[in-house]
């Protein structure tokens, strides 16, 4: 009984970590903003150096549509946790690419693409700006959320620490 009861604190605690990255997406932040300073205090990283590293990687790098911004803040969350920083650590390097190809085929497995164009089926840049900011507001919304909710699966399931 008791493993239940952590079980559901555990999981109450995940879906407010979801929520916490959903609400800096609709404040004004973008995908990759959300992901990485909804996390990045947990592994030494202040909030606001974060949402100034990850301000470039939003809408598929700077709008040209390349990686979703919320894979690319997961990205930089799993170098946070598991990144080589000693020259002679090559499990960590090791660790972080393992971890980094994980997230990419679930990713993959829910969305097809990992390819912000792709997913919005409209070039950022050069596309109809109507259409764009639409899927942006309809799209993105569950993309952020599919990256959190798999980056939890990853990163922060007792069995995974």
């Amino acid at each position: 009984m008791e493993d239940t009861k952590n079980a559901n604190v555990f999981k109450t605690e995940q879906q407010s970590k979801v929520d916490d990255v959903m609400a800096c997406f609709h404040e004004g932040f973008n995908c990759s903003q959300a992901i990485l300073s909804t996390y990045c205090e947990e592994f030494g990283l202040d909030k606001k150096t974060a949402l100034k590293i990850a301000c470039g990687l939003g809408a598929g790098m700077g709008r040209l549509g390349e990686t979703c911004g919320a894979v690319s803040g997961a990205y930089l969350l799993i170098g946070l946790k598991y990144g080589k920083y000693m020259t002679d650590d090559e499990a960590a390097k090791e660790k972080t690419y393992e971890t980094v190809r994980e997230f990419n085929r679930l990713f993959e497995a829910k969305n097809k693409t990992t390819i912000c164009r792709e997913l919005l089926g409209v070039d950022l840049i050069s596309g109809d700006k109507m259409i764009a900011s639409e899927r942006v507001k309809t799209v993105c919304p569950k993309m952020i959320q599919d990256a959190a909710e798999i980056l939890e699966s990853l990163m922060f399931q007792p069995e995974r620490k």
